[in-house]
């Protein structure tokens, strides 16, 4: 991603903080003088208008009288809560935090690139795979502290005792690949759509980018909630005691 005004800002004022974090983890920076990549001070700016927002939605709660933010948060909530539970997760309130916080999280993501002058960090492949590790691990220990270790493991054997061995390999390799799916799904989406928007909107400023970034806004959402559902689904296979 290229450079922009706010990005710019965080090189020209806090590059001497970045540059210490990298250096206590013993990382450098390609350039030292720019430290901060644009997908990562994007990343920042949708941390701290969700939690301007979370702070202003916790401080206007009500049970008489809920706000219009309030009954969309709600709402939202709920629509996930019967998506899990159709997905086959039982008690699904338990899990439905973590789906509602990866939904609006990717999808705040995801829109904010509409914005002229910004971008999608979920264009930058940093940020997919970060969030395909979040899930991966997630539903893993959500799988662990359901069934337990052992039970949990014997997931990945499979039925017959002496195909174990050969189900075991297969299972790892499985799981792996789902870190690769849900890596490439929202990356390749995010970053086709950020890509054919900017040059529609390059070429022709009148009438025909409105179009591409109602696309994009379609896009936004499909892949918020694609990624969302697919990791709804592997905790579904992984508490599940049928399995």
């Amino acid at each position: 991603m290229e450079e922009n005004w706010l990005t710019a800002i965080f090189n020209n004022h806090l590059a001497g903080f970045a540059n210490a974090i990298l250096d206590a983890v013993n990382l450098k920076a390609q350039d030292p003088a720019h430290p901060w990549e644009t997908w990562l001070v994007m990343e920042i700016l949708v941390v701290a208008l969700l939690t301007g927002l979370a702070i202003v939605v916790r401080s206007s709660l009500s049970v008489e009288r809920p706000g219009k933010l309030q009954h969309i948060f709600e709402s939202l909530l709920s629509f996930l809560e019967t998506q899990a539970s159709e997905v086959g997760i039982h008690h699904p309130r338990k899990y439905v935090n973590f789906f509602a916080t990866l939904f609006i999280f990717i999808l705040t993501m995801n829109l904010i690139g509409i914005i002229p002058a910004f971008e999608s960090p979920t264009a930058s492949y940093y940020v997919p795979v970060a969030l395909a590790i979040c899930a991966w691990v997630y539903y893993h220990v959500m799988g662990v502290r359901e069934l337990g270790p052992l039970k949990y493991l014997a997931h990945f054997g499979g039925a017959i005792l002496w195909m174990a061995p050969v189900m075991f390999i297969i299972e790892i390799i499985g799981h792996t690949a789902r870190l690769l799916s849900l890596t490439v799904r929202l990356y390749a989406n995010m970053f086709a759509g950020e890509q054919v928007t900017n040059v529609f909107i390059k070429l022709t400023y009148v009438g025909l980018p409105v179009l591409f970034m109602a696309l994009h806004v379609f896009v936004a959402f499909l892949q918020a909630y694609i990624f969302t559902l697919l990791t709804m689904i592997y905790v579904s296979m992984g508490t599940s005691q049928e399995h």
